[in-house]
């Protein structure tokens, strides 16, 4: 079974500028390419990735299509359409028909003014859309709120497949465990919710990597969501505010460690290969 680290980025910033949080400080504003990308997969033994979207424009889209034409060991895109505009997502989707790298989107609802803003009909419309082309939804969140939406969107379309990027943001910092605990105990009464084993910008950015710290939100996911509904990732570059790409792997390989080989091999790439339907990529 392949391993799979299912969430990185890359960008080139003449390209696609990117304006990170300043408390991130400065280390990321330079070019991070499938070529520095390929040297850290190579030492850690992964052979696969997705590659995720970072700006919520849709030239980036094409532009990762492409890039993962060029790279075989990205495996799929998750990119983004406006879905805030329902003729304009449903022209983008066609439009990606033939680019069958292309398995679904995240929008970045993190910095939306509106902590509801999924919830809108037009946007609730346009994820229609990805329920009957069974694509993904990425949902990437900081607060209970913004979970709340998600959860309740995963309610109204039991067959969205949806994603919980960096285990739903876990409040890893403050050393907390509510209401994030039991968020996560309601998420993964849905069949059609499945996480990320990652840590966000959020995070990392106050947070030095420590995989003691980290066990017992990992834990909590995989004794409710079970080893088929979590996926191993990395979240490069943005991690390297926390740790090196080596000790984040290792670390979240130590985290699988009481599993099962089945259920090891489940998270590090089996769950992956499912929930984004890769075959399909080939």
């Amino acid at each position: 079974m392949a391993v799979i680290d299912c969430h990185h980025h890359v960008w080139w910033l003449d390209k696609f500028p990117h304006q990170f949080p300043p408390s991130w400080g400065t280390s990321l504003n330079r070019d991070y390419t499938p070529d520095d990308l390929k040297i850290e997969l190579d030492a850690a033994g992964i052979d696969g990735t997705i590659l995720v979207q970072s700006l919520d424009k849709w030239e980036e889209t094409p532009h990762y299509l492409d890039v993962a034409e060029q790279s075989d060991f990205i495996r799929a895109v998750i990119g983004w359409v406006p879905l805030a505009d329902p003729p304009a997502c449903l022209r983008r989707l066609d439009e990606l028909k033939p680019r069958k790298k292309f398995a679904g989107m995240r929008h970045l609802i993190v910095y939306e003014k509106d902590p509801r803003w999924l919830l809108q009909p037009t946007v609730q419309e346009s994820l229609q859309e990805f329920r009957k082309r069974g694509l993904v939804f990425e949902g990437i969140t900081n607060t209970q709120e913004q979970m709340d939406t998600v959860l309740e969107t995963a309610r109204r379309m039991p067959d969205l497949n949806i994603v919980l990027n960096h285990l739903g943001r876990p409040p890893l910092p403050e050393k907390g465990w509510e209401p994030w605990a039991s968020q996560m105990v309601e998420a993964a009464k849905h069949p059609n919710v499945s996480v990320k084993l990652s840590v966000g910008g959020d995070i990392v950015w106050q947070w030095p990597w420590s995989t003691s710290e980290i066990r017992r939100y990992s834990d909590h996911c995989l004794q409710h969501f079970g080893a088929r509904r979590v996926m191993a990732g990395s979240n490069w570059p943005v991690v390297l505010l926390s740790g090196g790409f080596q000790q984040v792997w290792k670390g979240i390989e130590d985290l699988l460690s009481g599993l099962s080989p089945a259920d090891k091999a489940l998270v590090l790439g089996g769950s992956a290969e499912r929930i984004y339907n890769l075959a399909r990529t080939r």
